[in-house]
C-alpha cells in the first residue's frame, strides 16, 4: 500500500498531508496512558508485516493489520501507523517522505472507520460475535485502504487508472487473509487479555448504575 515519491500530484499530496495532520492530532488526544503499550505493539506489528511486500506499479501488496489497530486504538491508530510508515520510509525506502501524509491517511483512516463500525462487536462477551467482528474489520480495512490508494492515484492522473484498478484487484486475496488473522487475533485477545477491549466500551452513565 506504499505509494512512492513523485507518483502523486501536488494537490493530492498537500490535501493528504493536511488530513493526516488532523488525524494524528485527534489520535494523540485520544491516546491514553493505558493505550500506549498497545499502540507500540500494533505499530511494530504493522512495521514488520509490511516488510514482506510485492511491488505492483506505484504501490505494493503486503499485510497491514490496520483493521486490528482500528479496533484496539480507534483514532490513536493514526499516530501509531504514522510512526510505522515513517520508520519504513527512513530505514527501508518504502513509500516516501513527501507522500507520508497520503500513505498515513490511506492506511489509518480505514482503520478508524472499521473501529467505529465493529469495536462494539469486538468487545462483545460472545466469542462468535467478537470473532465475526474481527473478520469483517480486518477484511473491510484492506478493501477501504485499496480503494483510497486507487482514488488518490486516479486523482493524480488518468495514466494511473490501470494501476489503480490493479491495486484493488490485487488486494482482494489480502483482504481475506487479513480478515482471518484479525478474527484470530480478536479471539486470542479475549482469551488472554480481555481487558484490552475495556476502553472500547463506554462506561455506564450515572443514571444507568444500580442504586
Amino acid at each position: 500500500m506504499h505509494i512512492v515519491d513523485g507518483a502523486l500530484s501536488a494537490p493530492v499530496v498537500i490535501a493528504g498531508s493536511a488530513v493526516a495532520v488532523g488525524g494524528i492530532a485527534l489520535g494523540l488526544r485520544s491516546l491514553s496512558l493505558e493505550k500506549i503499550p498497545a499502540a507500540g505493539v500494533l505499530s511494530a506489528t504493522f512495521f514488520v508485516a509490511a516488510l514482506v511486500h510485492v511491488p505492483i506499479g506505484p504501490s505494493s501488496v503486503h499485510l497491514i493489520m490496520n483493521g486490528l489497530a482500528g479496533l484496539v486504538l480507534g483514532w490513536a491508530a493514526f499516530p501509531a501507523l504514522f510512526v510505522g510508515l515513517l520508520l519504513q520510509a527512513v530505514f527501508f525506502g518504502f513509500g516516501g517522505v513527501t507522500v507520508l501524509g497520503v500513505n498515513t491517511v490511506n492506511i489509518a483512516l480505514p482503520a478508524v472507520l472499521v473501529g467505529l463500525l465493529f469495536r462494539r462487536g469486538a468487545a462483545s462477551a460472545d466469542g462468535r460475535v467478537a470473532a465475526l467482528s474481527g473478520l469483517l474489520a480486518g477484511s473491510l480495512a484492506i478493501v477501504l485502504t485499496a480503494l483510497t490508494v486507487a482514488l488518490v492515484l486516479w486523482l493524480s492522473g488518468d495514466e494511473f487508472l490501470a494501476a489503480a484498478k490493479l491495486v484493488v484487484l490485487a488486494h482482494l486475496p489480502v483482504a481475506v487473509i487479513e480478515g482471518l488473522i484479525c478474527a484470530a487475533a480478536v479471539t486470542l485477545i479475549h482469551r488472554v487479555k480481555p481487558d484490552l477491549f475495556d476502553a472500547l466500551t463506554p462506561p455506564p452513565s450515572a443514571s444507568a448504575r444500580p442504586a
